[in-house]
């Protein structure tokens, strides 16, 4: 029996496969050494703003749980 095109599995990417390993190399991604490297106390320039962030974070979150 024949599959639909639906039913068909995706074909792989015809660009070279390169590892996640090579990749962060050639990038020059370090890991996190601390969590104080992610700290970024200047990212919000109000409370306001920050509320408002948060907000729609959690509608969000609630919207696709949903």
């Amino acid at each position: 029996m024949m599959s639909s095109n639906a039913e068909r599995m995706p074909e792989w990417p015809t660009a070279e496969h390169v590892p996640v390993e090579e990749l962060t190399r050639r990038q020059g991604v370090r890991p996190v050494a601390s969590v104080d490297d992610l700290a970024r106390p200047d990212l919000f320039e109000s409370d306001d703003e920050l509320d408002e962030f948060l907000t729609d974070l959690y509608a969000a979150r609630r919207a696709s749980a949903a």
